[in-house]
Order: C-alpha cells, then sequence, then structure tokens
C-alpha cells in the first residue's frame, strides 16, 4: 500500500512551494529523518525531511519544475520489502509517466553552455547549479588562501538562508565560517576591518536590500580608504548576496543594486547569469586586492548550466561574454534579464532576425568595447536589465556605445527596463513589472523598423 508524500507547508505563510532538488531516487529506502529533498519557497530554500520509512517507488514531480501547491503529492512512499508498484490512478494512467530521476542530477532548466575563449578545446562540460557554483568556488578558494573566510546571518549552523554555504561549517570550522546577529552595519564593519588589516572576508547579506544599512561601512570605508590612504590601505573583501525581485517579496526585499553600486568609484560590481561565470567570477573577486559588490538572484539559485571540468575556473572583470551571434542587432543584458534576451533572440531567429546576445557580467568595470564592436556589425543595440530606467546601467551603456560607434548605429539605443515604480507584491503586477521576452522583441522591432 502506498503512502502519499504530500508538498509540506513550511512555514506558516507557505502557499506552494517548488522542487529544487531530490536527494534520493526511485528505489531508494529512506529512514524517517532522512533528507529526501530541497524545496524553494518565497523566502528560503529548505531542506525536507522524510518523516516514515520506506522505500521511495514514484516521484510524482521532477525536480526544477514549476512550484505547486501544499499538500500537492510529490512523491509515492511503499514498506521497505514491498517489490510492486500500486496500480495506477485513472489520473496517472492519462498524464504521460515522470522522467525517473537519477542522482546526481541538475537542478532548474538547463541552458547550453556557449564555450569562450579561454576554455580549452574539447573540454569536458557538466551540469551544474548555480547555487552550487557559488558552493564550489567559494569552497575552493577557502581551501587555496586561508585568509579567505566567510561572515553573515545564518552562514554556518544553517548552512546560510539559500543553501549557497552548507557544507563549509564543517569544512573549515566556526573561526572560517562565521554566524553573526542580525546586524548588518556591524558584520560589514567586521568584515571591512578584517580585510584592512589582510585578510580576505566574503561578507554574505540575506538580501541586497539588507546592505542599505550598510552602506556607510560599504562606501566610505570599503570603497574610499584605498584612495583616501594614497594607496597605503587595500580592502579585499567581497560583499554578495541575492539581489532583486525574486517572487513575491515585496518593495522592500526586490530592489535591483546594479546601478547603485555600479555608480560608486572604488567598487567593483558583478552579476552572474550562467553558473560558470558565477563560479568564475567569485574566484577571482576573492582574490581581487579592490571591494567587490558580488549580485547574485533567488531565481537564478537553481538554473543549471554546463560548465567547464578547470583545474582552476577563473573568469577576468571587465569582458563580456558572447552568448549568441547574429548580424541584425546587439541585445545587451545581464543578471536574471538575460532569460529574457535569450527567450527573445529564439523567437526572432524564427522571423529571420539574428540577435547578437552579449552578457555583460561585470558592470564596474564595463565592457564597452566588446557591445561597440558587435554593434559595428549589427548597427543596432537594445539594452536589457531588470533594474529602474532613469540612471540604470542601460543608459550608461547607450551613452557610451553611442560616442564610440555613432557612425555606425542606423538607429537609437533602445532600452527595455523594469517599471519605474517601487516592485509589487502581487505576483501579476510583479510579473508586469519585469521585463519579458516580448518587450524584447517589441524593442528590437522598434530600431529595425523606424
Amino acid at each position: 500500500m502506498a503512502t502519499e508524500i504530500r508538498m509540506p507547508a513550511l512555514s506558516p505563510a507557505m502557499e506552494e512551494g517548488r522542487l529544487s532538488r531530490w536527494f534520493v531516487a526511485e528505489g531508494d529506502a529512506v529512514e524517517p529523518g532522512d533528507v529526501i529533498a530541497e524545496i524553494e519557497t518565497d523566502k528560503a530554500t529548505l531542506e525536507f525531511e522524510a518523516v516514515a520509512a520506506g522505500r521511495l517507488d514514484r516521484i510524482l514531480v521532477p525536480e526544477g519544475g514549476d512550484p505547486v501547491k501544499v499538500d500537492t503529492p510529490i512523491a509515492l512512499l511503499v514498506p521497505a520489502n514491498d517489490a510492486t508498484r500500486p496500480a495506477a490512478t485513472a489520473a496517472e494512467s492519462a498524464a504521460p509517466a515522470p522522467a525517473p530521476v537519477t542522482r546526481p542530477r541538475p537542478r532548474g532548466a538547463r541552458a547550453a553552455a556557449i564555450p569562450e575563449p579561454g576554455w580549452p578545446a574539447g573540454a569536458h562540460l557538466s551540469p551544474l547549479i548555480v547555487r552550487e557554483a557559488l558552493r564550489d568556488a567559494l569552497t575552493e578558494e577557502m581551501r587555496r588562501d586561508e585568509s579567505v573566510f566567510v561572515i553573515g546571518e545564518e552562514v554556518g549552523m544553517a548552512e546560510g538562508p539559500y543553501r549557497v554555504t552548507q557544507g563549509l561549517l564543517d569544512a573549515f570550522g566556526a573561526a572560517r565560517v562565521i554566524d553573526t546577529p542580525v546586524t548588518e552595519a556591524a558584520f560589514a564593519g567586521i568584515g571591512v576591518g578584517a580585510a584592512f588589516a589582510g585578510q580576505r572576508p566574503v561578507v554574505e547579506f540575506m538580501n541586497l536590500s539588507f546592505a542599505l544599512q550598510a552602506m556607510d561601512q560599504i562606501v566610505n570605508s570599503a570603497a574610499f580608504t584605498h584612495y583616501m590612504s594614497g594607496g597605503e590601505i587595500a580592502c579585499p573583501i567581497v560583499f554578495r548576496g541575492p539581489n532583486g525581485a525574486a517572487g513575491r517579496v515585496g518593495a522592500q526585499h526586490a530592489m535591483c543594486f546594479a546601478a547603485w553600486f555600479a555608480h560608486i568609484p572604488g567598487l567593483r560590481v558583478v552579476y552572474p547569469y550562467a553558473a560558470s561565470d558565477a563560479k568564475g567570477l567569485l574566484k577571482a573577486a576573492i582574490r581581487d586586492p579592490n571591494p567587490v559588490i558580488f549580485l547574485e538572484n533567488e531565481r537564478l539559485y537553481g538554473k543549471s548550466f554546463e560548465v567547464p571540468a578547470l583545474d582552476d575556473h577563473v573568469v577576468a572583470f571587465g569582458r563580456a561574454r558572447i552568448w549568441r551571434s547574429g548580424g541584425d542587432v546587439t541585445l545587451a543584458s545581464y543578471g536574471p534579464a538575460m532569460a529574457a534576451t535569450l527567450e527573445a533572440a529564439e523567437a526572432l531567429a524564427d522571423d529571420g532576425i539574428e540577435a547578437e546576445v552579449i552578457d555583460l557580467r561585470t558592470l564596474r568595470p564595463l565592457d564597452v568595447d566588446t557591445v561597440a564592436q558587435s554593434v559595428t556589425r549589427t548597427h543596432r543595440l537594445v539594452t536589457v536589465e531588470e533594474g529602474w530606467p532613469q540612471g540604470g546601467i542601460g543608459a550608461h551603456l547607450a551613452a557610451e556605445v553611442t560616442r564610440a560607434a555613432f557612425d555606425w548605429l542606423d538607429a537609437p539605443v533602445a532600452s527595455v527596463t523594469g517599471a519605474d515604480v517601487p516592485m509589487p507584491y502581487a505576483e501579476t503586477l510583479e510579473r508586469a513589472a519585469l521585463p519579458c521576452a516580448e518587450d524584447v522583441i517589441a524593442a528590437v522591432r522598434q530600431v529595425r523598423y523606424r
């Protein structure tokens, strides 16, 4: 007799969850207390434990799919000695059987990696989600350099609110994975002081919106001290955490700080999209002698990409990545807006319009040259970002490319941005406030047919 395992309510306000990972496969034996799955909600990523012993007979909700409502059956558990499958219900018979789940398996929809210059010819590619790419980068750099440590809220005992620091406390101990009280100003200041003393701290904010509490430390201390000391005092520190819209978290938890921080001299600002870039850029950020703002996004943590198997995968700052080549229009984007940009490029190709898609990756330094060179071939540029329009990265890029490639532009630069409003809480309004593929396609048609 099969027992249904249902999507649990992991908090009083939880209405639905996304199965980001199964830790067990069909046929595996489980015991009470075994962690069997990882579930993403709009607030956090949490582990789900089995409450009964048995054998996992069938997975009904594969990992990486859409969120499902609380109390939805997600798997079937049978007694450990039950060798037969229960008869299928009418609904199961009518629906195609879910693909079998094997271990290990990537989470999220997989996006094909485009090999970059610097990747060895024939490099082995394997799937990796962004969260695990970040964790790998932290692990490798902490092993390489004993001056690297992680500090922030819930990074140790709780293994990180989004599981980026999972396993680090066990591997490196409490002296290098430091839990703090909820006081961003204090632990950011501790990190800056440690960096002045020659350490290489990685400061995690549970959300970059909370970094507002630490702007004095980030700007007046971290960003400006090297200049104000005449080059005598360096501040090799990384401030990292989720940035921008995440799914019904409200205006105070969904701001995009890309343009805010890129405005400030003395800071380096990074916002990767792909897992390979998340790993390579975080390793570069930890090694950099300057303070680095490393922006992540909750919607990307569980997204899977192909990553090259390299002994030391480091991505240099200030070099954009060409994801797709094309001769009709250049699309320049970064962070989670890359998903809408790539989707638009695929749709445009069906209509005979070949877009060149460029992921900026680092926003300070900004690789204007790669975008300008692309415009000399395509003669048109559309910038795409989730941040606000006024003073945005796209506006700055448009100005720089216009100066660099004015004679090659056949139309004014078009910009696709988030709506110029605080991020709404309602799901429908939030979706309307963020750029989508249709917005990008409309902008492309504007610059091609004006």
